[in-house]
């Protein structure tokens, strides 16, 4: 694909997904000349750099307003255990953890449960994920494939849910309260101007509400007007750059310390995060 678009005469060419990168790697070493963007990735060259937003901040704001309107029992139908997709958990749970507190709610002492598809999107097993954790009394179901089916099967089932990647209400998940989203469009016009201005350069770019790299869809109408408020002063904070989300003290699932009063996790930890975080049942192994 990415050779047949190199032999096309292409300038810039666009790997969207985390499985483009060793392909593009290969292709971009034999034309020098194009310029090459993966998604996610974290492979570069001369002529191929990597891109990406901030998603986790937006995970982290729905687990603020899955707190504040009172869920204590999330079930989270995950993605992959990898650093990416296990940073969005762990964030929308100390969102989740940090709603409930402001909220006043009793809760136990997991608050997130996650159970992981293996798959980058899979229907069938989404919507049985889904289903089950409907079935074991989770009261909200979070999204974290692209595709709506386990929001849509929430709905199905009278459970409300939060979307992720896509607006889920947009494909008919009614119940969707709101989704987190990538906003890719002003990062294309940076690209192609940097290529037509000839400021094109390596970088690893990773940007999150601060430059409107991600951003919320619209607010289902049953999310009360006192939660909007907060969820809004919530990001304007981080778009002010004050993002203390993965900051300490921190603990893992297991209740052991990983991070101390005053420090954060830098953007290396936080790319190479492997571990879950107090709140959050399940496991990282397939």
């Amino acid at each position: 694909m990415f050779r047949e678009f190199a032999e096309d005469g292409c300038d810039i060419i666009f790997g969207t997904c985390f499985d483009h990168m060793d392909p593009m790697y290969r292709v971009a070493k034999d034309y020098p000349n194009i310029k090459f963007e993966h998604c996610s990735g974290y492979k570069t060259l001369p002529n191929m750099r990597t891109y990406m937003g901030r998603i986790y901040q937006a995970d982290y704001i729905c687990g603020y307003l899955a707190g504040l309107m009172g869920f204590t029992n999330v079930g989270t139908v995950g993605t992959h255990p990898i650093p990416e997709p296990v940073r969005g958990v762990n964030a929308f749970t100390l969102g989740q953890l940090r709603g409930l507190a402001e909220s006043g709610v009793k809760h136990g002492e997991t608050v997130n449960t996650v159970a992981w598809l293996n798959s980058w999107a899979d229907p069938v097993k989404e919507t049985t994920l889904a289903e089950t954790l409907v079935a074991r009394k989770h009261d909200l179901i979070r999204q974290m494939a692209d595709t709506p089916d386990s929001s849509l099967a929430a709905c199905a089932a009278g459970v409300p849910a939060l979307g992720y990647g896509t607006d889920a209400a947009s494909w008919g998940a009614e119940c969707a309260l709101t989704s987190s989203l990538l906003n890719w469009g002003p990062y294309y016009v940076k690209a192609i101007n940097d290529m037509l201005n000839d400021t094109w350069k390596v970088e690893r770019y990773w940007k999150g509400f601060e430059a409107d790299a991600v951003k919320l869809a619209d607010f289902n109408a049953k999310v009360p007007q006192d939660v909007r408020d907060k969820v809004m002063a919530a990001i304007q904070q981080l778009k002010d750059g004050k993002d203390d989300i993965f900051a300490g003290p921190l603990y893992d699932q297991n209740g052991n310390e990983v991070l101390p009063a005053g420090k954060k996790f830098d953007d290396g930890q936080l790319l190479s995060m492997q571990m879950l975080v107090k709140g959050v049942q399940g496991k990282l192994a397939k």
